[in-house]
């Protein structure tokens, strides 16, 4: 388990890929610009796209990255240029949660006990500097995203014991305990192979301005508001099918909105409003571009903190579960661009079970006063449970409303929902100390497998029955939730390699879920990308990564 500040990183890489004007959308009201085409004469003073034929792709996003340091990125506007310039170990298919070998030519081969990780990896590969790729390079780029103690750096000091280049194409690495889902998390983008004659092995010792990898493209200008990518000509795999990239970095939703509008730009991707995305598929629709969408991977939960009152009662915490309907906050909160959670594995997975669907529906206004009267609550004692989200989150804002408001006009006075805000960096510090009785929080996964929806929230290394969660994800999350038998089968999944073995053992684990309610799943995003009607291929990898290469004018 991660550090409590090292968690907390990856909620300050979520992204505002459902921000909102106002609460207007509380009444279902349009704020959002009508639909225009892409023929409106260019009156922004901006750029339009390339159209000379030169074949490079013009995309526009509002995420400006950080570092371009894979040893340090931990952010999607970094993650996402890294991707696109670097190759890992392991990477997935476009629109598939299973990985499959880049720079290593096979899966690995795992001993016995489940602790080494043997892997041969790929011969004639080059850098972008020109060294020469080897099992050596591979092991040089690891250890140095471990030892130089980056942002993402826990991911693997906290799996990996060693990894040594035990023959010049064979890679042997050695973890601390079993992880059946390693080879998914040597799919992260920052877990690419980075040149040894380019960086260097020490705590802090970053280079954030510069790119030298293996990958389809090699960095040609880092620019403030411009960032260009050119076809590395040496690369070993399938070549890219355009000429390079030129990425425009506008500075609000409504910059890049009007950008691609006028056709300044080839793709839009990260970050529209709810509104703008609207008003851009009813142009999709009309023909003037393309519109392409994608089940994401970020999921939105109620965290129910178990030391608060009256949420140590897991009657009161059922009654809230009852009191959710998730389809009317797709409605009023998210325009229809999410689809509703009822676990809190999301259903990319195989694995997922609809539980919460089944046990408890949606909106089930008289089975949760039922649920709050039997537990001593009235309208004249009513259970008062406050709400709280990051003011950075106007999503989360009107969805904690939206849940005051139902319980205002549905639970007969019963239940009493207070909303409260507070600065992010402040609501990210203070959730582990058990202030919030309930809170909105939304998880943008390190990895892509069950594990990291399930481990991060529901396993703790320190507790008690009596006393909740010490030390662990759950405390760290907010709920505190503590379980002898949730530890166990989290330690049974990450040790068991059978798929249909585990997939058992993750049904075992929702099952506990939704007849405990640590946490209420709410939705799971949808990504979307706009491409003007001239372009083929555009697609994003799991990880929300728009994918380069691929693209064609």
């Amino acid at each position: 388990m991660s550090k409590f500040s090292l968690l907390m990183r990856r909620f300050g890489r979520m992204t505002k890929f459902l921000s909102l004007f106002s609460l207007c959308l509380l009444l279902a009201v349009s704020c959002g610009p009508r639909s225009e085409t892409n023929t409106t004469p260019n009156t922004s003073g901006a750029p339009v796209a390339n159209t000379s034929g030169d074949g490079r792709i013009t995309i526009g996003t509002t995420g400006k990255p950080r570092t371009l340091d894979p040893a340090d990125a931990y952010e999607l506007s970094s993650l996402g240029l890294v991707f696109n310039m670097s190759d890992r170990l392991y990477t997935y298919e476009p629109g598939s949660t299973e990985i499959k070998p880049q720079l290593a030519t096979a899966l690995p081969k795992v001993s016995a006990d489940g602790l080494t990780y043997t892997i041969p990896v790929r011969k004639e590969v080059v850098f972008h500097d020109g060294t020469a790729f080897n099992a050596q390079a591979m092991e040089f780029s690891l250890k140095r995203f471990i030892e130089n103690k980056g942002k993402p750096s826990f991911l693997l000091s906290d799996t990996i014991a060693s990894v040594k280049a035990t023959g010049d194409y064979e890679l042997t690495i050695k973890l601390k305990k079993p992880f059946a889902a390693f080879p998914s998390l040597l799919a992260f983008s920052g877990v690419c192979a980075v040149s040894p004659q380019a960086y260097e092995i020490g705590a802090g010792k970053f280079k954030p301005n510069i790119f030298v990898g293996t990958g389809p493209y090699k960095l040609a200008e880092y620019g403030t508001d411009t960032i260009k990518f050119d076809v590395f000509d040496k690369y070993w795999g399938e070549k890219p099918v355009n000429k390079g990239v030129n990425l425009q970095i506008q500075s609000s939703p409504v910059n890049l909105f009007n950008a691609f509008k006028t056709g300044a730009l080839d793709v839009a991707y990260l970050s529209f409003q709810p509104e703008q995305i609207r008003s851009l598929e009813e142009g999709g629709k009309k023909g003037e571009w393309q519109v392409i969408s994608a089940q994401g991977s970020v999921i939105t939960n109620i965290v129910l903190n178990r030391n608060q009152k009256p949420l140590d009662n897991v009657e009161v915490r059922k009654a809230i579960a009852l009191l959710i309907d998730r389809p009317l906050l797709n409605e009023r909160v998210l325009y229809g661009q999410a689809d509703p959670l009822y676990s809190m594995i999301p259903a990319t997975f195989n694995v997922s079970q609809p539980l919460f669907k089944e046990k408890y529906g949606d909106g089930k206004f008289e089975e949760a006063k039922k649920l709050l009267t039997s537990a001593g609550f009235s309208k004249e004692k009513p259970a008062k449970i406050e709400v709280w989200y990051p003011a950075s989150s106007p999503t989360r804002s009107l969805a904690a409303q939206t849940l005051k408001s139902l319980a205002d006009t549905k639970m007969d006075g019963v239940l009493q929902l207070e909303v409260k805000t507070v600065e992010s960096a402040t609501f990210f510090k203070e959730i582990s100390k058990g202030l919030y009785s309930i809170a909105l929080v939304d998880w943008y996964p390190d990895f892509l497998d069950p594990d990291n929806y399930i481990q991060p929230f529901l396993g703790c290394e320190k507790g008690s029955e009596a006393k909740g969660c010490e030390v662990g994800g759950s405390q760290s999350q907010g709920s505190f939730y503590y379980s002898t038998a949730m530890n166990k089968l989290i330690d049974q999944q990450r040790k068991e390699v059978n798929p249909e073995a585990r997939k058992k053992i993750f049904a075992e684990i929702q099952t506990q879920i939704v007849n405990e309610v640590p946490y209420i799943p709410l939705w799971q995003n949808k990504d979307f990308i706009f491409a003007q009607k001239s372009l083929t291929n555009v697609n994003i990898d799991p990880t929300q990564n728009l994918i380069y290469k691929t693209i064609k004018k």
